[in-house]
């Protein structure tokens, strides 16, 4: 008889062994030959060699499985066991599955372009308004690799700027500081990483919290590392971070260039990267718009409505201009 150990590696032990384990209990009727015990995200398995080397590739499938699709049901698992692939697992255009086992799929013909991009090319810039899933879909991108093994470490930061409000002193470590800056991050993890994972993940620093500020003399390797609301970055900010670039490394710049929180007396470090690097090969920008809007239906009127504004603004001013323009002639 033979003794083997095998460790969960992408799969949340909840969601793999099942409630009140019942997937345990249901692989070990399927598999009579074989003691199968379990303890946290181990399994110790005890059979003939012949049912350990069935029960080897039954397992890699299985936890391929869990992995990916954040599920693993009775139906699942009886299609493993018995025919060695479950249905469902040859569904087209999805990202990554929800923690509830929904597929996440672009629902736009921007959001399909960024997709796209992310295969293309290392550095992706992702430029629209509020509610367009530029952000949602850098996370769903960046979990798929993760989950893939494409990359060893999923990396987050966010300028720290007020949205028109001065917060103080924040207690804590730096984490406990950076956090209420990267809450859209993690609402969007959560989506797609069942929380104990998450959890783990965030404790092994498989996924980072890197502070832009605390960036600098880093070097990013086997990475996907994205850097949320960048229009609030200084120039000197945006070039210190896009050149921690190392190998194997993806960077997804996301920023809406009508919500600038910074000073007046600073310029946006996106609006000037847009305009420096747009040509440079291996570099993508992706340019969202009211289309790409996936929140409530009120969302695109508001921002409809705001952009009609900020025209009627400018029109009399540049009607005014000329009109000055006129009398000096």
């Amino acid at each position: 008889m033979t003794e083997k150990h095998f460790i969960l590696e992408g799969s949340d032990p909840a969601i793999f062994f099942g409630p009140g384990n019942a997937n345990l209990r249901m692989l070990r009727a399927l598999l009579p030959k074989m003691r199968i015990m379990a303890r946290d995200n181990v399994m110790r398995v005890i059979g003939s060699e012949e049912d350990m080397a069935y029960f080897d590739e039954v397992f890699l499938q299985l936890d391929r499985h869990c992995t990916r699709f954040n599920r693993l049901n009775e139906e699942d698992l009886l299609a493993i066991v018995r025919q060695g692939r479950a249905t469902g697992d040859q569904a087209e255009g999805v990202i990554v599955y929800s923690t509830g086992g929904k597929p996440i799929t672009p629902r736009t013909p921007n959001q399909r372009r960024l997709v796209e991009a992310y295969a293309q090319s290392d550095m992706l810039f992702a430029i629209g308004p509020a509610g367009s899933g530029k952000t949602y879909t850098a996370i769903a991108l960046a979990v798929r690799a993760l989950k893939a093994k494409e990359v060893k470490r999923i990396i987050l930061s966010r300028p720290a700027v007020e949205a028109g409000e001065k917060l103080g002193f924040l207690p804590g470590d730096m984490r406990d500081k950076i956090d209420p800056y990267l809450q859209p991050l993690y609402d969007a993890l959560q989506e797609m990483i069942p929380a104990a994972k998450l959890q783990e993940y965030m404790d092994t620093q498989v996924i980072q919290i890197a502070p832009l500020a605390f960036m600098r003399g880093r070097t990013l390797n086997d990475a996907v590392v994205i850097l949320d609301e960048a229009q609030n970055t200084t120039s000197a900010q945006i070039k210190m971070f896009l050149t921690r670039m190392g190998w194997n490394t993806k960077m997804i710049i996301t920023g809406d260039c009508t919500q600038i929180d910074l000073p007046a007396s600073q310029r946006s470090g996106l609006i000037e990267a847009q305009r420096i690097l747009q040509g440079v090969p291996g570099i993508a920008f992706i340019q969202m718009d009211e289309g790409d809007i996936i929140r409530h239906k009120l969302v695109t009127r508001i921002v409809q409505a705001y952009e009609q504004a900020a025209r009627q603004r400018k029109e009399p001013k540049a009607a005014h201009e000329g009109t000055d323009s006129q009398e000096e002639a």
